[in-house]
Formats: C-alpha cells, sequence, structure tokens
C-alpha cells in the first residue's frame, strides 16, 4: 500500500539534492539541473497530495503549469548561459559578474 511518507521523503531528498547542486556548483548548467530537481520536488509533493487528499485535480495542474515554467525557464536561462559563453568563454557563473563592466 502506498504511503503518503515514501512520497514525502523521496521530495525531500530531490529537494536536498537540489539546493546543494544550486548552492556548490559553479558551472551554469549544473545550477539548472539543481534547480529542475527542486520543481520536481515540489511536483512530486503536488501529485502526492493531490492523490492522498481525496483525488482532486487540483495537485496535477499546479504540477502541469509547474512543468511548463520548467521548461520556459529552461530555455531562457540555457539562451543566458549561451550568451554568458559566447561573450566570456566559459559557463562559470561567478564570471557572469564580469558582464557589467
Amino acid at each position: 500500500m502506498d504511503q503518503l511518507n515514501n512520497y514525502l521523503y523521496i521530495s525531500a531528498i530531490l529537494f536536498s539534492l537540489g539546493t546543494f547542486a544550486v548552492m556548490t556548483r559553479r558551472n551554469g548548467i549544473a545550477v539548472l539541473m539543481g534547480v529542475e530537481l527542486i520543481l520536481n520536488a515540489a511536483n512530486i509533493n503536488f501529485v502526492a497530495f493531490s492523490r492522498f487528499g481525496g483525488m482532486n485535480m487540483d495537485g496535477h495542474i499546479f504540477s502541469l503549469f509547474v512543468i511548463v515554467l520548467a521548461a520556459a525557464e529552461a530555455a531562457v536561462a540555457l539562451a543566458i548561459v549561451i550568451n554568458i559563453y559566447n561573450n566570456l568563454h566559459t559557463i562559470n557563473v561567478d564570471d557572469a559578474a564580469l558582464l557589467k563592466e
């Protein structure tokens, strides 16, 4: 039998890994992968609470919106990373502050 706790544990692990990746990585692509892990953890929570809260479709709809948001975020963020690479020949996000000058 499925239990809500199992889904919450998996979601917490994904969220922790995503937060760790965002905070410790300098590579722009790795930071984006961390953000995607965080968004996937939120999706698991939405669907799990929807399933165990009486099978209403609210969690599924919110999850679909998060997936659409993640796709748009990935497209815009990858365009920014490519622009940084074209200007600085690196995808190190710490070096992006050089673009202010």
